[in-house]
């Protein structure tokens, strides 16, 4: 049987991710250092190391988990909106809506990693960036592009490569068609800048 941890103790291995999801987001993974996140996280240094190698393996832990929750989320809202089709472009603005959504909220320490993520590649361990690929953005597009299948086969749109047209809907929604990252704060901006996307993706795929 499970041994109960004491009431009031939280679970170390836990907080040193969630630290670690801190500084990586903040300072990015070159100059997050493991002191600094043994702080973040209320441990010690020697604690980290009970339960991860290094750095590296923290960071693809970090990866996984936050990327796993972030991916869940997403695809929970890709089911919402399009398992039953009302009225196409309307499911397809909401899903947008509902998506960007995604960015601002509790989630968004993940967004902000990413960011780091893509500004220094060359400096993040290859399986890290290969399992976030495969577990995030891959996996989203592929659950996004089976619902585009469906939608296709019951005869809403002309889609001759499902996995293309889903990327093509997932730029067109993207928040970096707006001018500035605040601006996801606007709903009237996300509206049409959502509206204006779907538009275009229709324009090209509605039958």
């Amino acid at each position: 049987m499970e041994k109960k941890k004491p009431a009031g103790q939280p679970d170390k291995r836990q907080a040193i991710i969630n630290g670690a999801l801190t500084l990586f987001a903040r300072d990015g993974y070159t100059r997050a250092s493991l002191d600094a996140i043994a702080a973040e996280a209320g441990v010690s240094n020697r604690t980290i190391y009970n339960h991860f190698n290094d750095k590296a393996e923290l960071f693809q832990t970090v990866i996984q988990e936050s990327t796993q929750r972030v991916a869940d989320t997403v695809i929970d809202v890709i089911d919402r909106h399009l398992s039953k089709v009302v009225d196409l472009e309307t499911d397809l603005v909401d899903l947008g809506l509902a998506w960007l959504a995604v960015l601002t909220s509790d989630l968004a320490p993940h967004f902000a990693l990413i960011r780091q993520i893509n500004a220094e590649t060359e400096h993040i361990p290859p399986a890290a960036l290969r399992l976030w690929q495969d577990t995030g953005p891959g996996r989203v597009r592929r659950e996004l592009a089976d619902r585009l299948r469906q939608i296709a086969d019951r005869g809403h749109l002309t889609i001759d490569d499902p996995t293309r047209a889903a990327g093509h809907l997932m730029l067109l929604i993207s928040a970096d068609n707006l001018a500035d990252r605040a601006m996801l704060n606007d709903k009237d901006e996300v509206t049409a800048m959502v509206s204006a996307g779907v538009h275009a993706f229709l324009y090209g795929y509605k039958r």
